[in-house]
């Protein structure tokens, strides 16, 4: 594989658009912040994971591994070791068996330098899932995480060497980083993202109940199409659940839905026209959100409850943090911005300041010299990748 203007060959391994998903969205953001610093993408490839044979990007995906095929897999560790450096992008479940497994297969097979990019790091893991990071710790040459939450647990949860450890945080478009484009005489709350259980929307909706005395009404937007998996199980019942609810408490004029898939320009320009973003997450686990990350990016006073990212970003001044499930604080914390100019402009200030150095091409930049770094440190080594010892090799869950 020809080396790069920049740096090494990168191999990527992930979920990749058209699937509609997080990791897919980070993956070709991260791709393509470094091809446009190359000025080419012709020593970066992407080995597209999913469990059917649907089509894929043919400028950027070199395989399409179909998980649980051990003939696909082998096709992936071939691909993979013709580039210089492998990049990891992991999840539970991406991968086929319990919590994944099959990834453990696939690096043993890589020959190459890998770093493995962590998007979740469980506080409490199963014996299984702290088994698989463990693993995945011991044979990677880099381990890479998006919050300094997620370094300390690799650290202090899993015992892995914070030398080891690189926080790159998750990156914005530059798009959302122009100025405010806030209009009209309502106030607009926003909440984007795939819909599904576990974004929290039913306390956020609830949290309205007690603002309808304000003047001018707000208006709450939860933007964003309903997530594959959920739409392939239970079809539109959840979103008509929240809807439902929303009628219920007789909040038809605060509460709003919006369906669409937007790509990256028209979701910054939503998201710059907002007053306030709220996320009112269930989970209690999340070292990383894109979906901050872009929202603080954008200058925005952000309300959240209190998972692990949010508590890192927000506590500094760029918003405020509730507790899970509480729509009464939340309630609160929405009257407080929303009513009070100056303390909107003050969070709006530090999450401008907090933001820099986030957008993708100093993020693309920043995780290039990682992976031309690591090649570096490999080739000057003595000897090969440390053998994971059997113990780790599976374990049940």
């Amino acid at each position: 594989m020809e080396t790069a203007v920049r740096g090494v060959s990168i191999g990527f391994v992930s979920t990749y658009p058209p699937t509609v998903c997080g990791l897919a969205t980070y993956t070709e953001s991260l791709l393509g912040a470094i091809s446009v610093d190359r000025r080419s993408a012709s020593s970066l490839g992407v080995v597209d994971v999913g469990d059917d044979n649907r089509s894929v990007d043919p400028r950027h995906v070199v395989h399409r591994h179909l998980a649980g095929d051990a003939e696909s897999l082998d096709q992936a560790a071939r691909v993979l070791n013709a580039y210089d450096t492998v990049s990891i992008q992991h999840e539970f479940g991406i991968f086929a068996g319990p919590d994944g497994e099959e990834i453990l297969d696939l690096i043993d097979s890589i020959t190459v330098p890998t770093a493995v990019t962590f998007h979740t790091v469980l506080d409490q893991p199963t014996r299984r899932q702290r088994a698989i990071i463990e693993r995945l710790a011991l044979v990677a040459d880099r381990l890479v995480v998006m919050s300094e939450t997620g370094s300390a647990r690799l650290t202090r949860r899993y015992g892995i060497d914070p030398g080891r450890i690189q926080v790159i945080p998750h990156g914005a478009n530059t798009l959302f980083s122009g100025p405010s484009l806030v209009s009209g005489d309502r106030p607009l709350v926003l909440t984007w993202g795939l819909i599904g259980p576990g974004k929290g929307l039913e306390s956020a909706i609830r949290a309205f109940a007690d603002l309808v005395d304000l003047e001018p009404a707000p208006r709450y937007l939860i933007a964003g199409a309903t997530h594959p998996h959920v739409r392939e199980n239970a079809g539109e019942s959840y979103r008509q659940s929240l809807i439902t609810l929303a009628h219920d408490l007789g909040l038809g004029h605060i509460v709003e839905f919006d369906d669409r898939y937007l790509d990256r320009a028209a979701l910054a320009r939503l998201v710059r026209g907002a007053d306030v973003v709220v996320l009112p997450y269930s989970s209690t686990e999340q070292v990383t959100s894109g979906v901050l990350s872009e929202a603080i990016a954008a200058g925005k006073p952000v309300i959240a409850t209190r998972f692990p990212h949010a508590i890192e970003l927000l506590t500094g001044g760029a918003g405020l943090t509730t507790p899970h499930g509480d729509a009464e604080a939340l309630a609160m914390a929405i009257r407080c911005v929303l009513t009070d100019h100056d303390v909107r402009s003050r969070m709006g200030r530090e999450a401008r300041r907090l933001a820099d150095g986030w957008y993708w091409p100093t993020i693309g930049r920043r995780f290039a010299d990682l992976m031309t770094e690591m090649a570096a440190a490999r080739s000057s080594s003595v000897g090969t990748r440390t053998s994971p010892t059997p113990e780790v090799q599976r374990v049940a869950g």
